[in-house]
This record gives structure tokens, sequence and C-alpha cells, in this order.
């Protein structure tokens, strides 16, 4: 079973002299640039009613018409995976992910994926593209993940996705004193030393995430992190970009951080931490058949509750 949908859109002035896959990604964030290429590749892509290819300039008032074909999700195995429910009715789910737990398969994690155990516990998502996952979160972010439950629901809440109606939340403990809460507006693209990583490029994808103060602690502060874009690793990115990386974040944030003779247990905390401090707390968004909002937060995982108690602990009675 496959999900088929056209799109048509016009060129703005924003997006003249760009390459045909640069302005399509611009425009359709929540597909990837590689699906994006193969569509245009398989003539599933017209620009002003002919064929056409990922490198052709586009120019302003250019007509661009997508026919879209989603495969189903038959080739991934049913599998028990232990993941947490916060909320299910008839149109959508929202999965309570733990840290560790890989959304998706790729490379080097062909199964054993919260994609494979949702396929076990409601068969009915191998009907769906990607088990009816409407975004993503990292391997080792912990927190809440909405999920389509029908093609309808699919095509509603990935609209909703792209429009940026549903607000995203985050905690995080950040390396670093903060003076004030702010927002991070900076293109995000693959790093062309690592391709493993992504980084601030001025060629990358629009991304913007804002952040405030919860608490401060001696070396790090406690922040609440709202995403605009979803942009892959984008908290994380933008966090160390500026001079701020996640604690635990070895990819982006190097060596762990340590206040100057650290108390209690705080040391061993940091150290064992081993995986940035990020979790996906809260969601708001529309029921997408009814539009009733849905309003849901994730209690802290265990690790992330003695980290904090450390860091607290550590800072009670001292200055900070």
């Amino acid at each position: 079973m496959s999900d088929v949908r056209r799109h048509s859109l016009e060129i703005t002035d924003a997006e003249a002299g760009m390459r045909l896959d640069a302005a399509l990604a611009r425009r359709f964030s929540e597909y990837s640039r590689s699906a994006l290429k193969s569509w245009i590749d398989a003539g599933q892509v017209t620009l002003n009613a002919r064929s056409c290819r990922p490198r052709d300039p586009v120019r302003a008032g250019d007509e661009i018409v997508i026919m879209t074909v989603l495969e189903a999700s038959a080739d991934l195995a049913p599998e028990p995976v232990t993941f947490g429910v916060a909320h299910a009715d008839a149109d959508c789910i929202v999965v309570d992910k733990p840290a560790g737990c890989v959304v998706h398969p790729g490379a080097g994690n062909p199964r054993g994926t919260l994609a494979n155990g949702l396929l076990h516990r409601y068969p009915e998502l191998v009907a769906l593209p990607r088990a009816g996952l409407i975004h993503r979160l990292d391997k080792d972010t912990s927190g809440l993940l909405i999920v389509a439950r029908t093609p309808a629901a699919y095509q509603t809440l990935t609209r909703a996705m792209a429009a940026r109606e549903v607000r995203r939340i985050y905690d995080a403990v950040a390396n670093g004193h903060f003076i004030s809460g702010g927002s991070v507006d900076a293109p995000i693209g693959r790093d062309p030393a690592n391709r493993t990583r992504m980084a601030v490029r001025g060629n990358g994808r629009d991304a913007l995430t804002h952040y405030r103060i919860e608490a401060r602690y001696r070396a790090h502060t406690r922040l609440e992190v709202q995403l605009e874009t979803g942009r892959t690793h984008q908290i994380r990115v933008h966090l160390a970009h500026i001079g701020h990386p996640l604690l635990g974040d070895h990819r982006y944030g190097g060596r762990p951080r340590l206040p100057e003779n650290p108390s209690g247990d705080l040391g061993e905390r940091v150290r064992a931490f081993n995986r940035p401090a990020l979790h996906a707390r809260r969601l708001e968004f529309a029921q997408p058949e009814t539009g009733t909002p849905i309003e849901l937060e994730s209690s802290w995982p265990d690790d992330f509750v003695s980290l904090v108690a450390a860091l607290e602990n550590d800072s009670s009675g001292r200055e900070k």
C-alpha cells in the first residue's frame, strides 16, 4: 500500500536563483533532501509542466508540481520494543521514548527500533510511511513523539509540523552560565569535514531555536528550549554554536565540564551521564480529526532527575 499525494507551488522571489532541490527543501522541511532528489530523478516532479533535474535553477513565478509516492512500512519487521504511551486515540499516538532507543532503522541499527516496536504493538501502522512517525528524536534524547494512525491523520499532522503548528518544548542542561534567555537563528547543514555531524553553515537549512533559563548552577544552566524548526541535532548544534554545548554531548561538546571542587556525587554523576542532557518534555498540537487541543507532558527519566539533584546539591549554599 502506498500514500500518493500531489503538491503544487509557485517559486517566490526569495527562492529565485536557487537549485530546484534546494528550493524544494526550503519549502518542504518535512521531507529529506535525498527524498526530494529521488522524486525529481524518478520524474515525479515537473518544472513549468516539463521534466527537470535537481540542479536546474528556478525563477520567480515558476510552477512546480510534485507527485509523491510514500511507500508503506511493509519492509519493517514487527518486534517487541520497550516504550511508553502518553496518549492514544483513533487517529494518533504520542510515544514517550526512552533514551537509547533508535527511532527508525538506519546504518548500524537495522532492527530493534521504535518503528519496529510500533508495528508490533499497533499492526495497522504497516499501511503508513515510517510506521506513522511524524518526527524524530535522537537516539539518546528521551521524551514525546507523535505517531499517526491513519493516512488522513498522517497528512494532517505532517502539514501541521511543516507549518510550525506543533509546539515542542525540551528541558536541557547546558555547560556554562547564560546571562539571559534568547534565540539562535542560524542555518544548519551537514558538516563538510565530518558527514556524521551537523554544523551551522551559511548554505544550510533555516533553523530557529528559543531558550529560557530555568535554573543556574555553578558551572551549568538548566534551560527550557522550544523548537521552531526540526533540523537534525538542532538543539545540540545551536547550543554548541553559542558556546554552551549540552552536558554529556560528547559529539558536539567535548569533555565533561565541572565546577571547582564539586561537592557530593556531582563529579561522578556528570562523568557517568553519557548522553546529551536533553528531554522532550512537552507537546502541544491539534487532534488531527477534531482539532481539539492536545497538551501532554513527560516526566524526567531517572538519570536526568539524579543529574539535576546533584547539580542543585552542589550549588546549594554556594554563589552560582
